[in-house]
Formats: structure tokens, C-alpha cells, sequence
């Protein structure tokens, strides 16, 4: 029997998926969120020890939590994993803009951002505390079989000229 597909079930504000980021200074994180992304602070928890054990920012019309590391518990950062497992992706009204935001905030690009073959004008960063966001805005509306021809037609060329 076939599983029925995911019911939304989130409460007001949130989606069916909600990135949760585990940082090394959750406080510094938050105000670094706000400063590159305009993220607006929607709850903090303190924790034992002065970290805070958990907190949600919004970014945009999305939901994202976190929280100061726990290793005994398992919950790691970037930092101590010496890279991230996952990236972000945000889409924004000008990608330019806030993409030189969040360098200016501290963040390290790690590809500029130009119009990409899929219709998004993007570029990648990594912020200070080891994670790595896709900041885009769509530039060209594309269907699917558009961005399977744009792939092939890339990697053709690329295969002529490595």
C-alpha cells in the first residue's frame, strides 16, 4: 500500500520543514542573522551555562531554530565537525544586495553571485559559524524539461573544454 503523503501539520508560522542550525554562540548568531539576512528574533531559551538551548529567527516568510552546541548530546556545529553537511537556501527580492549585506555582517563568499543555467541569479557564502547559504532571487521563470536541456547543454561544454 502506497504511504499517503506528508500532511502538513506545523503551527501558524512555520512549514513542514524547518531548518534547525546548531552554532557555537547562538547569541552571536542571531544578531549576525539579522545583520546579514534581516532576521528578526521570534524567541530565545537560556540554557545552563550561559548557552542558550534554543532559539527561532525569521528569515523571510521561513522559520529557522537554533541552538548552542550540546556534545553530549550529540549536537555539534560546522566549526567542530570541520565543515557543514548541509546548505541554505534563501531566495530574496535582490540578491546582489543582500548578498553584500551578509559579507559586510562577516559572512565569506564562497562563489559570486551570477545567473545560473536553472533561472536564479545566485551566490554562495559561509557564515561565521561554519554554515553555508545559497542567496538567490529568480531572474527567469524555466520548466523543468528548460533546466534538463540548459544541465546537458552545460555539461557538454564543460566535458569539450575541462
Amino acid at each position: 500500500m502506497p504511504t499517503p503523503p506528508l500532511q502538513p501539520a506545523a503551527p501558524a508560522g512555520y512549514h513542514s520543514v524547518t531548518p534547525y542550525l546548531i552554532v557555537n554562540g547562538t547569541a552571536a548568531a542571531i544578531d549576525f542573522y539579522q545583520r546579514a539576512f534581516g532576521a528578526t528574533e521570534i524567541m530565545r531559551l537560556d540554557g545552563p551555562g550561559g548557552k542558550i538551548w534554543h532559539a527561532e529567527v525569521q528569515i523571510g516568510n521561513a522559520r529557522v531554530m537554533l541552538a548552542d552546541e550540546c556534545p553530549e548530546l550529540g549536537f555539534v556545529s560546522p566549526q567542530t565537525l570541520g565543515g557543514a553537511g548541509v546548505s541554505l537556501l534563501v531566495y530574496v527580492h535582490d540578491v546582489d544586495t543582500v548578498f553584500a549585506q551578509a559579507i559586510a555582517a562577516g559572512a565569506v563568499q564562497l562563489r559570486a553571485v551570477q545567473n545560473q543555467f536553472y533561472g536564479d541569479r545566485s551566490g554562495l557564502l559561509r557564515d561565521p559559524y561554519g554554515h553555508v547559504w545559497s542567496i538567490a532571487t529568480q531572474v527567469e521563470t524555466l520548466s523543468i524539461e528548460e533546466i534538463c536541456a540548459r544541465s546537458r547543454e552545460m555539461l557538454a561544454k564543460r566535458s569539450k573544454n575541462p
